[in-house]
């Protein structure tokens, strides 16, 4: 994964905002090192001075779109909160960084798929642990008693994350309440249909 050079970090994280816009507008193979230096005005050279390929663009835009989501599943399952304010709270964590950094996000969860080598490697096993992190909070809460028994975490787990990077496909929210709304709507369907009803 490459890192910021120390000589311009600036200019760095426009070229990766720009590497990203680029590449959730057009994919992976459809967009070019050129297509990311005409966004920023600057001769095809530059980019190379701090990307050396369109794969090395790529891998940090992933890393950037999935960076932080570990840790805070991680403390949120962690926390000594009920299991739906957990399930609440994951959706909400979820669903922030796409109002604040939506191309980023975008880019990691479609096009990450056509990164190679040890990026490929990195950013798997960081998709995998937030997986497991999330399915560890519906088996706490089956073994709690606060959600149904017969409940599959596996299953719950790729439900919430379906319909939550799908709202990087549609959202143009404005502000961060918009986002927020959007986290309590989606809590609320997720909890309606695993609740433990007293069955």
């Amino acid at each position: 994964m490459n890192k910021p050079p120390s000589t311009n970090p600036k200019r760095y994280a426009e070229i990766v905002d720009a590497a990203a816009e680029v590449f959730a507008e057009k994919g992976y193979h459809g967009a070019s090192t050129k297509d990311i230096a005409d966004r920023l005005g600057i001769q095809q050279a530059g980019i190379y001075y701090y990307f050396k390929s369109k794969d090395a663009a790529l891998a940090e835009v992933c890393r950037l779109g999935v960076a932080g989501f570990v840790e805070r599943a991680r403390e949120i399952v962690k926390s000594g909160e009920p299991t739906d304010i957990k399930i609440r709270q994951a959706i909400a964590a979820h669903l922030r960084p796409i109002h604040k950094k939506r191309n980023y996000v975008r880019v990691f969860q479609q096009e990450r798929r056509y990164l190679s080598g040890d990026s490929r490697k990195v950013v798997s096993k960081l998709s995998r642990s937030y997986e497991l992190e999330l399915q560890g909070l519906f088996a706490d809460g089956i073994q709690s008693g606060a959600l149904r028994k017969d409940l599959s975490p596996e299953l719950a787990t790729l439900a919430m994350l379906g319909m939550c990077n799908l709202v990087t496909v549609w959202y143009r929210g404005t502000a961060q309440t918009d986002i927020e709304h959007i986290a309590k709507e989606f809590a609320d369907i997720i909890l309606d249909g695993a609740a433990n009803g007293g069955q």
